[in-house]
């Protein structure tokens, strides 16, 4: 561990000559987490190296300022500082080293790769916060976008540019769904941050994903659960500042980030450490302010420049639909897809539910026949779920209700639609065809 934190400060300082180790000062508080230093110029974000008592550096990063001190969070908890222990600032953490040598590897929040191995070719920076971009210059959302998936392609088009979540309680198939878009989807580029999830669960997905045919266009970002928040937080800004650097590129990115939930839980615990007022379920002001910040960073880019088209997975505690981050999330976003696990119970993979899902733009991207036929599933799926209890009981007698008899008889067909093996791909033009074919038309 030592021998990767000097060669995550070698390496940093490495990529940007302009970071030099030039401003210190010395602990004064240690609490495990936050230290208390005596005050030097420096920003919020900035990297700075803590000698320990063994003599070996820590990381600590800057998160606020108190009565003329400096106050740090620690990358890793209960490391072995003393009071008087030096604190030196390596990196402002303004910017980000990028460029093409970064498709195909796995990174973590601070741009090391997790294989040990030095990423050549990022020779270009980034600003790890994004840059603003005028509202008025972005381009408009008038283009699909193939993401592979029969069900979402043909009932919740995706446009480039827009920004979905993927809302579900836990164990209802987040993962291999977003393993089956990033494998499938069109895109030029695909930005995968993995954020505070489990260990075993982001193995799996490095390795399902990461194929040889994935590789030159697929970047991961990945912080644990275990990690400490600032660097789940960072990690998060890191995949989308990617993201905005092949977008500003004029590639069509596709930005997944598996979760957002994770993202607002890291931020909670920065902001009860700050002293921040828990409010709803426990969640500070920040982030409600920081759910709307990360998002608005994607989306289509100014005339000429590509787009970041977004999925953003929202974990819905106790398949609570009401949760504070599920409530703001779908607010700002452009569309969701709920994941039922009612269905997931029967076996129907994807679980999508498709009467609670929905794509704003999806009416201004395709034709008249393709809605017309939409329209007629969701109302023929609605009709059915409505009666399945009366259904079950023999209380229906066919012949009372013209839709809900389509529906029943077209049920084994509309169930066999929304399912799709994970190693196939559904394209977009076949699956509009799919659609019609439900139909017999």
């Amino acid at each position: 561990m030592n021998r990767f934190i000097n060669n995550t400060i070698k390496n940093i300082g490495h990529l940007d000559g302009k970071r030099k180790p030039i401003f210190s000062g010395r602990v004064s508080r240690y609490d495990g987490n936050t230290i208390e230093c005596s005050g030097f110029p420096a920003t919020i974000g900035t990297l700075c190296k803590v000698i320990t008592d063994d003599g070996n550096p820590a990381i600590a990063e800057i998160i606020g300022f108190s009565n003329g001190n400096n106050l740090a969070a620690m990358h890793q908890p209960n490391s072995r500082v003393l009071v008087g222990s030096e604190v030196v600032a390596f990196d402002d953490g303004f910017s980000i080293p990028v460029g093409p040598g970064i498709l195909g590897r796995v990174i973590d929040a601070l741009g090391q790769s997790l294989d040990g191995k030095l990423i050549q070719q990022v020779n270009e920076s980034w600003p790890l916060a994004g840059e603003k971009i005028n509202p008025l210059e972005r381009a408009a959302v008038d283009t699909p976008l193939d993401i592979g998936v029969r069900v979402i392609n043909s009932l919740m088009t995706v446009g480039k540019g827009q920004r979905l979540g993927i809302i579900a309680g836990s164990g209802v198939g987040k993962s291999v769904l977003l393993g089956m878009i990033t494998r499938f989807t069109t895109a030029d580029i695909v930005v995968v941050g993995l954020i505070g999830e489990r260990g075993r669960e982001v193995g799996n997905f490095v390795r399902s994903n990461l194929t040889e045919d994935t590789k030159k266009r697929t970047v991961m970002v990945v912080e644990p659960a275990d990690r400490s928040p600032l660097l789940r937080i960072r990690a998060a800004n890191r995949a989308t500042a990617i993201a905005e650097y092949f977008r500003d590129k004029g590639k069509d990115v596709l930005l997944i980030m598996d979760s957002l939930t994770r993202v607002a839980h890291a931020r909670r615990e920065i902001g009860l450490a700050l002293g921040e007022q828990p409010t709803s379920k426990g969640y500070p002001p920040s982030v409600i302010s920081l759910i709307p910040s990360l998002i608005e960073r994607t989306g289509s880019g100014s005339t000429g420049k590509g787009t970041i088209t977004a999925f953003y997975t929202i974990l819905a505690d106790g398949d609570d639909q009401n949760d504070p981050v599920v409530d703001t999330s779908r607010a700002i976003l452009d569309g969701h897809i709920m994941l039922s696990r009612d269905q997931a119970q029967l076996g129907i993979y994807p679980a999508v539910d498709v009467p609670s899902s929905v794509s704003r733009v999806m009416n201004d991207i395709i034709g008249d026949e393709h809605l017309k036929a939409s329209m007629k599933f969701r109302e023929l799926v609605t009709t059915y779920n409505e009666n399945r209890d009366l259904l079950m009981m023999g209380g229906y007698t066919q012949g009372q209700d013209q839709t809900l008899d389509q529906a029943i008889t077209l049920w084994p067909k509309i169930t066999d639609f929304i399912k799709q093996e994970e190693t196939k791909k559904e394209p977009f033009s076949s699956s509009s065809t799919q659609l019609m074919q439900v139909f017999g038309n």
